[in-house]
């Protein structure tokens, strides 16, 4: 097995992974993301029990347990560059020798829930819904860097990597309405939404895209990149959004902190009962 060097596996002085902050110990089989490090509180305080709770720059995780199940919660930060950073880590922490720095022969997996926010852009995906993404669409250019043989799609001149979410995770979260999303590299000009720039494509550009006979519903920052290194990695991953705005309409939701708890609240229930 090849040896990772010390400049590819970095630790931290007291042996925790260099951005995550996590030790091996530390990473639970069933994984809650969030954005956004003030939301892991909202999840956490759900659990039964509170193993640890640990805080690196924006990434913090609490590992805990609802009845006899072993959860943690970790925050991502925004955008598939964390996202690249994250699975990679969670990867080389259950999967490596961290005092060798070599892959183990046995290969653990382990299943990613995103918990996010995402705007519909597409009729058929209401504002205040809560959605999970059957296929996300990398409009972003994480998996460039990858070997893949995801689906690809045409858009505007770019090959985009279409990938799907886990089929063992769908069939436990199929209640919800399914998604074709879109992941884009940034919040304003990859998100099509007019700023003080010039820009060359716009959200109307969107209607162009057909994957199986569905165009896209809603656009976000993290389900490709989650969807894409689950896939090479051989973990699980399944992305729920609450639906907080309606880019076709301008409309945002009057109500974002009850959809976002109330997704909460709604996806530990599927997963633990």
């Amino acid at each position: 097995m090849k040896q990772l060097t010390n400049t590819d596996l970095i630790l931290n002085n007291d042996g925790s992974i260099y951005h995550l902050g996590l030790h091996a110990d530390q990473i639970y089989p069933t994984i809650i993301t969030v954005g956004d490090p003030g939301r892991v509180d909202s999840v956490s305080k759900h659990f039964d029990f509170i193993d640890y709770t640990n805080q690196n720059r924006e990434f913090k995780a609490v590992g805990g347990r609802i009845g006899n199940l072993s959860i943690m919660v970790l925050s991502t930060g925004i955008g598939t560059d964390n996202i690249d950073i994250v699975l990679n880590e969670l990867s080389m922490l259950i999967n490596y020798d961290m005092s060798t720095r070599i892959r183990l022969q046995n290969q653990k997996s382990i299943s990613l829930i995103r918990l996010g926010t995402s705007g519909s852009i597409h009729p058929s995906i209401p504002l205040d819904s809560i959605v999970y993404s059957k296929n996300a669409i990398a409009l972003d250019n994480l998996l460039t860097y990858y070997n893949h043989s995801f689906d690809l799609i045409e858009f505007k001149g770019m090959q985009l990597p279409v990938i799907p979410c886990s089929s063992k995770l769908e069939t436990i979260f199929q209640l919800y309405k399914p998604s074709l999303t879109m992941t884009a590299c940034g919040f304003y000009g990859p998100q099509f939404r007019p700023s003080q720039l010039s820009q060359k494509f716009s959200l109307s550009d969107c209607n162009s895209i057909d994957f199986n006979g569905n165009q896209p519903g809603n656009i976000e920052m993290e389900t490709a990149g989650i969807y894409g290194l689950s896939k090479l990695l051989g973990f699980e991953a399944i992305s729920l959004n609450a639906i907080l705005a309606d880019r076709r309409t301008g409309e945002f939701s009057k109500k974002p902190q009850q959809m976002i708890d109330k997704m909460i609240k709604e996806a530990l229930d599927i997963l633990c009962y």
